[in-house]
């Protein structure tokens, strides 16, 4: 039986553990072959194994995607290799500290800003042409609640998610006539070590797993997916379409 999506090749950032891990499988299992980046060498090694058992493939890139020249190599390398990229997935996502406004220093700011916000700006420069020439070119970033609730002590990730947000949706709107879907995805509250350090005193097992959060973001990155410019809440289960303020 073919694979709804064999001899695709789909980009994940932050694919070393978490929600990145998960879905990096599902689509592995989905039959798309898995370009994965991390900054850690032993995770993306332990996905390679995970893959291969499931009978998928991957391509390990060790990378801290504060590297902007890195991301223009690799859009270059998948250029050469591949002529195309199909899936784009932006999960690589820090949360910085968990502090009063004042109380944090301008360098931690942009540290956040330049992993959470900049590096996936730096990604859709790069990754716009391969994913054009694709015949179903699909991006998602993962963002997060406290992009509209302006969570309290966590601002700059906070805030790095709220301008991650209006960037795909802008980049929507930008190729809405083309054959490229740009989507945002809400995991909600979800058992990964972000959320654990978030919140110290949570049982975990009350929390749904990094894999079945990765079954519902599969579907976005598909070629029979045809919205663009929208935002799958992953809690209601709702794809939403955004509103200005009243």
């Amino acid at each position: 039986m073919t694979k709804p999506l064999a001899n695709r090749i789909a980009l994940v950032t932050g694919a070393s553990r978490g929600i990145g891990f998960a879905t990096a499988i599902a689509l592995a299992k989905a039959g798309a072959h898995i370009v994965a980046t991390a900054r850690t060498q032993g995770g993306l090694e332990e996905l390679d194994d995970e893959i291969r058992k499931e009978g998928g493939s991957a391509t390990l890139v060790p990378l801290n995607l504060t590297d902007s020249d890195g991301i223009a190599r690799l859009g270059a390398g998948l250029h050469e290799r591949y002529g195309k990229l199909d899936i784009l997935v932006g999960n690589a996502g820090v949360l910085g500290p968990s502090s009063p406004i004042g109380h944090i220093e301008l360098k931690t700011f942009n540290d956040v800003m330049a992993v959470n916000v900049s590096a996936n700006f730096q990604l859709i420069r790069c990754m716009e042409p391969l994913l054009k020439q694709s015949d179903a070119g699909r991006a998602v970033f993962i963002t997060s609640g406290a992009a509209n609730k302006a969570t309290a002590y966590v601002s700059p990730y906070a805030a790095s998610k709220a301008a991650l947000e209006t960037l795909a949706r802008a980049w929507a709107q930008e190729t809405a006539n083309t054959k490229l879907r740009v989507n945002l995805f809400n995991p909600g509250p979800v058992r990964t070590r972000m959320r654990a350090t978030l919140m110290p005193g949570e049982d975990p097992a009350m929390l749904d797993t990094p894999e079945q959060v990765a079954e519902f973001i599969v579907p976005l990155c598909a070629p029979d997916w045809t919205e663009t410019g929208k935002f799958y809440d992953y809690k209601t289960r709702t794809l939403m379409s955004f509103r200005a303020p009243a």
